[in-house]
């Protein structure tokens, strides 16, 4: 280029500094998005004041037998240890893309020999200098050549364009979107504790009120027995009441096996092996937690891990489609070698020993750009995924809230209707034995009767359970127990 005319001169710098110029502004291009649904400003059946995911679940969970086990998940859970090596490995992927930012440095030494051909160009020269004047003895070159060297390498690669500091934006943000995942499974696990803890009170007191109902039944078998040997009963009436009995037994076997069930599933989620787990079966009854509170559906973007990792990893996809673009421009890296090298043992640490050289490299793709390409599009494409999970996230959040606040209300409504058939029901009972007794009813309507009775009691122990439900339900979509 130094022979080159001035006009030619100017034309190469000033097509590189237009390349330049043009590389930084499509750089900066934004990309074409999908625009994103707002969210709505409230839900249509929720005040707008407080929000309980702003709650911590001890606050939340009075039951304190409840928010032991809840602890001890915490602690020992699986899926929350895994959650946990995710993080740790977030944590190093951004260590590593900040160690890209700078040069890297090795050290390393090695040793040889080496003899050229006597009809070689560097036998020959090395042959004739040993007779220079320039020389001295100590510097005469051996035939049989060694070769002593101890050196530090370094190679940087200066980022122009940002690519290695979006590289490492792209990084936290992918850690910080495992964080949430983390978080998203302790919310998960706080819902799931309390969920399986309920079922297992529900069905705690089914299995009570199904002993007592045998043991009437079993009363009321007797009596028909002695009806029977006093000639005012038949013995289908006797097979009746005996069918009965055997059908609540059968019940009790099923109840008492989902207990099993529910307290393996619970020692699992806790990480230990099968034992008892301890539970306060008259905490089922206890009146419900207060108004719950669902705020504004914009706080779902703070309080919901699944939003906010999606979020995160929206930003990680627009990072790598900056570095998809980058790739098609020059990429300016250094290299550098200084250390000692002799072929002379003796006069390694010296100064006259000290070698050195560094080279500057700039490259750009020019032809076959096609892979290139292929990488951006892809990158693309998966910010645009990125961009519709995220809505999707959002929706799905909204409508769990929603549903919930929804069934609380028309929950409460139920309990109410089932709590006066149970009622009714139960003082029928009563009625259809004395009918019986005058006969004026037959045995028949006793059983119906008394079958009907305790189906709506489990009726009622199954809505009172769905409340609970509901409950915890509106807490996870809310984004709460993972604080």
């Amino acid at each position: 280029m130094r022979n080159l005319p001035y006009k030619y001169k100017t034309t190469v710098v000033v097509s590189a500094l237009f390349f330049l110029l043009t590389g930084c502004k499509l750089l900066k291009t934004p990309e074409q998005l999908p625009t994103l649904k707002p969210m709505p400003e409230a839900y249509p059946v929720a005040q707008k004041e407080g929000n309980s995911a702003d709650i911590h679940w001890r606050n939340y969970f009075s039951d304190t037998t409840l928010t032991a086990l809840i602890d001890t998940a915490l602690q020992n859970n699986i899926d929350v240890q895994i959650a946990f090596q995710r993080i740790e490995m977030g944590r190093a992927q951004v260590e590593q893309a900040k160690g890209l930012t700078l040069p890297f440095v090795s050290g390393g030494g090695s040793t040889g020999q080496r003899r050229f051909g006597k009809y070689t160009m560097d036998g020959i020269g090395n042959y004739d200098t040993n007779f220079s004047n320039n020389i001295s003895e100590k510097q005469n070159i051996p035939e049989y050549l060694p070769d002593f060297n101890i050196n530090l390498q370094s190679s940087w690669e200066i980022d122009i364009w940002g690519k290695l500091r979006t590289r490492k934006e792209a990084a936290l943000a992918r850690y910080l979107s495992t964080v949430e995942g983390r978080n998203f499974v302790l919310t998960n696990l706080v819902a799931d504790i309390a969920l399986l803890y309920y079922e297992l009170l529900a069905f705690e007191n089914e299995l009570d009120l199904i002993r007592e109902t045998i043991t009437l039944q079993n009363n009321e078998l007797s009596i028909i027995q002695i009806q029977k040997d006093a000639g005012r009963a038949n013995e289908l009436a006797v097979k009746q009441f005996e069918a009965q009995v055997l059908n609540s037994k059968s019940i009790e076997v099923e109840v008492s096996q989902r207990i099993v069930e529910i307290e393996n599933r619970i020692n699992f989620l806790l990480g230990r092996y099968p034992q008892p787990i301890r539970r306060n079966k008259s905490r089922f009854t206890t009146p419900l937690p207060g108004l719950v509170r669902a705020g504004v559906p914009a706080e779902l973007l703070k309080n919901r891990p699944d939003v906010k990792q999606a979020e995160y990893e929206l930003t990680a996809t627009k990072a790598n489609v900056y570095i998809a673009k980058a790739a098609f421009y020059p990429s300016l890296n250094v290299t550098a070698v200084l250390g000692l090298q002799s072929f002379r043992p003796e006069f390694l640490i010296t100064p006259q020993s000290i070698a050195y050289n560094i080279i500057g490299g700039l490259t750009a793709p020019l032809f076959n750009k096609s892979a290139l390409k292929a990488e951006l599009k892809t990158a693309r494409a998966a910010q645009v995924e990125a961009l519709y999970n995220y809505q999707r996230s959002m929706l799905n959040g909204y409508f769990e809230v929603y549903n919930q606040l929804v069934l609380i209300n028309n929950l409460e409504k139920l309990h109410a209707l089932k709590t006066s058939e149970a009622d009714v029901l139960a003082k029928s009972i009563q009625t259809a034995s004395e009918l019986f007794s005058t006969g004026r009813a037959t045995y028949l309507e006793v059983i119906l009767n008394r079958k009907n009775a305790l189906q709506s009691r489990i009726e009622l122990i199954d809505v009172r359970k769905r409340q609970y439900y509901s409950l915890i339900h509106l807490y996870r979509s809310l984004g709460g127990g993972w604080k």
